[in-house]
């Protein structure tokens, strides 16, 4: 009882170094930074399963500010019963231990949570299931971080004369530390080291600060040697920064500013995935053919632009450049074409250069794709020889920077159209790559995000061409004035290459003149991640409807024996 007691009576005038507010303050800077630089690692763990779609950044910061709220409340009711900073500073501790283990089991968490969740869930499992994995993983240290403004309150105020200084200090304190806690994983240590050792530093960070109060103070607590011994073993085995558990022998997995990254190499071809569920985002085949994928669909564009009656290259500009997969080919085919890209992830373009064979010929502008549209009229950008035509109008422009239900509201409006159609001659055609036309066969729906589009480039281009890519969700959109299709067999009837010819004809098979609803897009209203998020929830039920179909008639032995 005595000790419970001591126990109970213990205040900041009991620990020294407690007197000096600078710590009080310290501590709340480093808890505002931790919980920024978690939040920012959240999105980064969940990505490769759940894609970085502004619906799981919602989903990610609706749940921490759930996690604080709680936080506060339960902090500033236990500092009230009981002022004893010694339980702040174990709460800390245990916050960055949870954070510790985060890299080591986060995904093994998320993974049973999927698995579970996908055969329950025919709707919203995307946000279901990233909800789950959010309030299991980040709920629980968050929370506890969440206590510590509240019990630094009654620490640090000496009267309510000096409450609102008080109070006013921590709050920018707390705030300071936020931003560097933004800015710092961001830029700094997510590309520099990756983001298992971010959630490691920040942990250490924090349990270092409770290491010096509780030394300081000369308390023995039992959990503190535990904490460090099972941090030291989260450093061990956390470190490895490999998050999607399921791809093997990986040839790079790192992560930008941007993205997270995976090259896989095999026998005949080099694969790139970024952020994503399914699919890959670019493919270079090391037989130098074509890939059989939505880029030989995209290569009817030159046809359309009438590349055979021109007596100049084409100028082509790619939007989303990737790993230039499109620019290769184009330039592999058609020979003598002046192809310029892209690409807002600087990370990638190096990447291109290394793996996928990128003719160094071609500039790659490290740029956001609208951005770079609004800066081509300024007298910089005309006075740069480096990138494409004084005029700064191209033949044929290539969007391609939609990844599965990441596709950027601000590449999907009529605004932007309008931007694209402006920057193209009057005979230019803008192709667009679409990678989620849906998979229910034979559904005549008419509100799809694909739908939305479409409508929403018909609404600025006379005429619009839609091919769906065989075997796959993609479909490619062909925009421009009247006559795409005709041209198209014009020039076509000009190539000289078999295997081109060959692809051509498929592509003509698929044509269809789109006709427009009215299902458009601004600046102002694109839900596309709602529309995205619908057809994700299709290609999710596909892809385990085999597996559904096995755990119903052998129940869970029959499941994982097949797995």
């Amino acid at each position: 009882m005595s000790s419970n007691k001591e126990k109970k009576t213990v205040t900041v005038a009991d620990r020294p170094i407690l007197k000096n507010k600078l710590y009080l303050y310290i501590t709340e800077f480093f808890a505002g930074m931790s919980v920024m630089a978690v939040e920012l690692g959240a999105s980064r763990l969940l990505a490769p399963y759940f894609s970085s779609s502004q619906i799981v950044w919602t989903i990610i910061i609706g749940t921490i500010m759930i996690a604080m709220a709680l936080g506060n409340i339960y902090g500033g009711r236990k500092v009230d019963k009981n002022p004893n900073p010694d339980r702040l500073y174990g709460r800390i501790i245990f916050a960055a231990v949870w954070i510790a283990l985060i890299p080591v089991a986060g995904k093994y968490v998320i993974l049973g949570i999927s698995g579970l969740l996908v055969f329950t869930i025919n709707t919203n499992f995307l946000v279901i299931a990233a909800f789950a994995a959010c309030m299991i993983i980040f709920v629980f240290p968050l929370f506890l971080l969440g206590t510590v403004t509240p019990s630094l309150c009654k620490y640090t105020m000496d009267s309510l004369d000096d409450s609102g200084k008080v109070v006013g200090m921590l709050n920018a304190s707390n705030t300071i530390g936020s931003i560097i806690g933004t800015f710092v994983p961001t830029f700094i240590s997510i590309p520099a080291v990756g983001t298992s050792i971010t959630f490691l530093i920040f942990a250490g960070i924090l349990l270092l600060l409770a290491l010096v109060y509780f030394v300081t103070s000369k308390t023995f607590v039992k959990k503190l040697p535990v904490a460090m011994v099972l941090f030291l073993l989260c450093c061990i085995f956390g470190h490895s920064g490999s998050f999607a558990f399921w791809q093997k022998h990986l040839t790079v997995e790192d992560e930008s500013i941007y993205n997270y990254l995976q090259v896989k190499e095999e026998d005949d071809r080099v694969i790139l995935s970024t952020n994503v569920l399914f699919g890959v985002q670019s493919v270079y085949l090391k037989e130098k053919k074509l890939t059989g994928m939505y880029y030989d669909y995209a290569m009817a564009a030159p046809y359309m632009a009438g590349i055979y009656e021109k007596d100049r290259p084409l100028d082509v500009l790619i939007l989303g450049m990737g790993t230039g997969t499109y620019a290769t080919q184009c330039k592999r085919y058609f020979g003598e074409m002046y192809v310029e890209g892209v690409e807002i992830d600087q990370k990638i373009t190096d990447l291109a250069h290394e793996y996928f064979d990128l003719p160094e010929e071609v500039p790659v502008a490290t740029y956001d794709g609208r951005a770079f549209l609004n800066a081509l009229s300024s007298e910089h950008w005309k006075k740069d020889a480096e990138f494409g035509t004084a005029d700064r109008k191209y033949d044929v422009i290539m969007v391609d920077a939609y990844q599965d239900i990441t596709i950027p509201f601000q590449m999907s409006t009529s605004e932007f159209f309008t931007l694209v159609k402006e920057h193209l001659r009057a005979d230019g055609v803008m192709v667009v790559n679409m990678n989620m036309r849906g998979t229910t066969a034979g559904d005549d729906r008419k509100d799809r995000i694909t739908d939305y589009l479409s409508d929403t480039i018909a609404s600025v281009f006379p005429e619009v061409v839609t091919v769906d890519v065989m075997n796959n969700t993609n479909r490619e959109v062909f925009a421009g004035n009247v006559g795409l299709i005709d041209r198209f067999r014009k020039n076509l009837a000009s190539e000289k290459d078999p295997e081109l010819t060959a692809m051509m004809q498929k592509v003509e098979e698929g044509c269809q003149v789109y006709t427009a609803g009215d299902h458009i897009m601004t600046d102002d209203k694109a839900p596309v991640e709602l529309l995205g998020m619908e057809v994700i929830d299709e290609m999710i039920r596909d892809e385990v409807a085999y597996y559904k179909k096995i755990y119903e008639e052998k129940g869970l032995s029959g499941l994982l024996d097949s797995i």
